[in-house]
């Protein structure tokens, strides 16, 4: 029994080491065309096509296979704020993978000091310092200017993972429904089942197999006020936790 359980960290731990190969290759493959690519800000949406090979590359070279469920609303051209739960490093890859339409990250400020990731990370998502409220406002103006761009945006809305694994879904954040009260952008939710089990935190855990998504229809926005935002945010997360904890799918 004991050989069994070293055996299977060895292999989660070996596999986890793949997984970072996997991230790391593709960017200096592409390296050339991705520095070019993040120069000016209307190039973007050539960014986020190599973006979202590097992401297919990586789940299908873990052996990840995505299956998504939902009648996609979203619209060419138009804007929105893209949310799901948060499980695992694997969740900005899949995003990627069922979103086409561009969009940018809101993210932790922290990871942009990741070697070699860090500087496309810094140049084309939006940092948040949570620990600095003049950051987080900064937030809205960054994201008012990609929405003039056209593009939309990806927030995750629980703000990290929770160090509980128990935890199905954590409490949200006002941020993300601020946002999109503010811009006058639809809220697009989507649910993420199998992220957690596919790779974890745990770097001794993870294997391939199916990723369940289900896209939900979009929660319009435009006749809300800024006091609305608790009610979206919560109306939102009932729709993710009522997907996450539904029996089967």
């Amino acid at each position: 029994m004991i050989q069994v359980k070293i055996i299977s960290k060895i292999f989660g731990l070996l596999y986890r080491i793949w997984f970072y190969i996997l991230m790391l290759v593709p960017i200096l493959i592409m390296s050339p065309l991705l520095i070019i690519s993040v120069m000016k800000q209307e190039w973007y949406p050539f960014f986020f096509k190599m973006a979202r090979a590097w992401a297919i590359f990586i789940l299908f070279g873990m052996g990840f296979m995505p299956k998504i469920r939902g009648q996609k609303e979203w619209q060419k051209g138009e804007s929105y704020l893209f949310v799901s739960n948060h499980a695992s490093m694997t969740d900005i890859m899949l995003m990627l993978y069922v979103v086409k339409n561009p969009f940018v990250f809101v993210g932790k400020a922290e990871l942009a000091k990741f070697p070699i990731f860090g500087y496309f990370y810094k140049r084309t998502c939006i940092l948040v310092d949570r620990s600095s409220m003049k950051s987080r406002r900064a937030v809205f103006d960054s994201a008012q200017q990609k929405i003039n761009q056209g593009l939309s945006v990806c927030i995750f809305p629980e703000g990290g993972v929770p160090n509980d694994a128990s935890i199905v879904l954590d409490s949200f954040k006002d941020g993300a429904f601020r946002l999109a009260i503010d811009h006058r952008i639809p809220v697009a939710p989507l649910t993420f089942h199998d992220n957690k089990k596919r790779l974890p935190f745990d770097i001794f855990k993870g294997r391939p197999g199916q990723m369940r998504v289900k896209v939900h229809p979009i929660i319009p926005t435009r006749i809300l006020e800024a006091e609305d935002r608790r009610m979206l945010r919560e109306q939102t997360r009932n729709i993710i936790r009522e997907e996450l904890t539904t029996p089967s799918v």
